[in-house]
């Protein structure tokens, strides 16, 4: 029986199982809710009905009080209200002796009560005559029978009250006897309660250890395998359903992974080996880029300004030749000297100062150019010839052929975290077809009358440089809007220094 039993609950879907044990467990639990429930509410309408025979005595001399204060006011005033009222009260009266003994018994109570209708009887019968005498008019007639009629009233009124006294004494006996029983009632209740839920719990643990203990053991051997063995495995179960489903394919499932493990082994270390190469390759292609692109310059440049040197010395005095020839040469030094590694921003900066000092004396200081520094930032390093080419970009195609006075701007200021660079004209400015063509690196020119290193050159080894597209950004509103170029330069060593990754 055992076997067949647990053959059928191994075949059971798991949501059944669950649904089955939750079903059973509400259902005891409801069952017993509902006995109490019917127990309580017996008891509460035997305690209702204990002290009903009061009400219905009080309600009895209300009522009696009704009969008699409405013929008193009808025989007062004679109207048809008073008359009315009167026969309404009487019927109730009526109505309520019904509820009375009229039986012979030896009760003392029920002989009280008999002799509460006989009297009431007779009562009522007075109170009529009475009221029928003062219809027709007879006064001694109407006088002599309400006198009758009160001294009845006044006996029966006092029955009455004897009668609710001795009812209420026996009410408060059977009161405290049904106040006792509820109170047992409610111990009664609390232990079939707590039976029930032991019981409940008992089976629901039971129907539930066949689920929760293969999934214990299931999550152990998954946390082993997690850890890297694969040599563990679920014992398997023979159950149909999902847990047995589950644990057969894991056990699948290991194997598979103690295999592809194995394989993974065997290849990973022939793929680190060619990922080193790979890595060693582009940092060798890296730094050649790097130093390919730095090495840039154009002639045509240092030519025509020497041309320009030999011009002024035809027409000035010495000293000022000598003054552009040493502009130049600290200028071509310094192209020589950093044009493989990175300087200063003091250092750029002054290169770009003799670089608009070299184009004033070439075109008779038509070009404005201001400069606001943050001393604290100067010190920091950059990649050389990097400001440079964005001031001879900004000369050369911003404010070269426009017809009002030409300003270039260079802007140096400390960020917090990082060092923000502006090179602002207000020249010709640019299409956003123009600026994305340049921030893509797919249009790169050099004039003949230039350095050679255009802006192309100047974002490309920004971003290998930094390793982010998100050091160079060009901001134009259009056409003859200006053009800000704006460098935002990361502060990477504590000593406000970057590193030289020129080797």
């Amino acid at each position: 029986m055992g076997k067949y039993w647990d053959r059928i609950w191994g075949n059971i879907p798991i949501a059944h199982k669950l649904f089955l044990e939750i079903a059973l467990t509400a259902a005891a639990l409801f069952a017993s809710n509902l006995l109490i429930y019917a127990q309580i509410n017996r008891m509460v309408v035997r305690m209702d009905s204990v002290y009903s025979s009061n009400v219905n005595l009080n309600e009895l001399s209300d009522c009696l009080a009704g009969v008699q204060n409405y013929m008193y006011k009808y025989l007062e005033v004679k109207d048809s209200d008073s008359l009315t009222a009167y026969y309404k009260s009487e019927q109730e009266y009526r109505d309520l002796l019904d509820g009375l003994n009229r039986k012979v018994t030896d009760n003392p109570i029920q002989i009280l009560e008999k002799n509460i209708r006989s009297m009431s009887e007779s009562y009522l019968a007075i109170t009529d005559e009475t009221v029928q005498a003062k219809r027709g008019l007879n006064v001694e007639k109407y006088k002599s029978s309400y006198e009758s009629a009160l001294r009845l009233y006044k006996f029966i009124n006092d029955d009455i009250s004897i009668l609710n006294g001795q009812q209420f004494k026996n009410n408060s006996a059977s009161y405290k006897t049904l106040q006792s029983a509820l109170r047992y009632l409610e111990i009664i209740s609390l232990v079939i309660l707590c039976i029930v839920m032991v019981i409940s719990l008992a089976v629901m643990m039971m129907m539930t250890r066949d689920i929760v203990t293969p999934l214990t053991n299931l999550a152990h051997t998954a946390k082993l395998v997690g850890q890297g063995n694969f040599h563990v495995k679920v014992t398997p179960i023979k159950t149909r359903d999902e847990l047995g489903i589950v644990t057969g394919t894991f056990n699948q499932m290991v194997d598979s992974l103690d295999e592809y493990v194995n394989k993974i082994k065997e290849s990973a270390e022939k793929e680190q080996e060619m990922k080193a190469r790979e890595l060693l390759m582009a940092n060798h292609l890296k730094e050649a880029r790097l130093k390919y692109l730095q090495s840039q310059i154009n002639p045509h440049f240092l030519f025509n300004s020497l041309n320009a040197g030999v011009q002024l010395a035809v027409m000035e005095d010495a000293e000022k030749t000598s003054v552009f020839i040493e502009r130049m040469a600290d200028f071509f030094r310094y192209n020589v000297k950093k044009g493989s590694g990175d300087a200063t921003i003091r250092e750029e900066v002054e290169t770009v100062d003799n670089y608009i000092y070299i184009l004033n004396v070439r075109f008779a200081g038509d070009i404005h150019y201001v400069s606001e520094l943050d001393e604290t930032v100067l010190d920091y390093r950059i990649p050389s010839m990097i400001l440079q080419p964005l001031v001879e970009n900004a000369v050369n195609h911003g404010i070269r052929g426009i017809e009002w006075p030409g300003e270039i701007r260079l802007r140096v200021q400390d960020k917090g975290g990082q060092i923000e660079i502006r090179v602002e004209d207000n020249g010709k400015g640019m299409t956003r077809e123009q600026v994305g063509t340049i921030l893509s690196g797919s249009h790169i020119t050099v004039d003949s009358d230039s350095t050679g290193i255009g802006l192309g050159n100047v974002i490309a080894r920004l971003r290998l440089y930094y390793g982010t597209d998100q050091v160079f950004c060009i901001d134009s509103k259009g056409e003859d809007q200006g053009t800000s170029v704006i460098l935002t330069i990361p502060k990477k060593e504590e000593d406000g220094n970057v590193p030289d990754i020129s080797g």
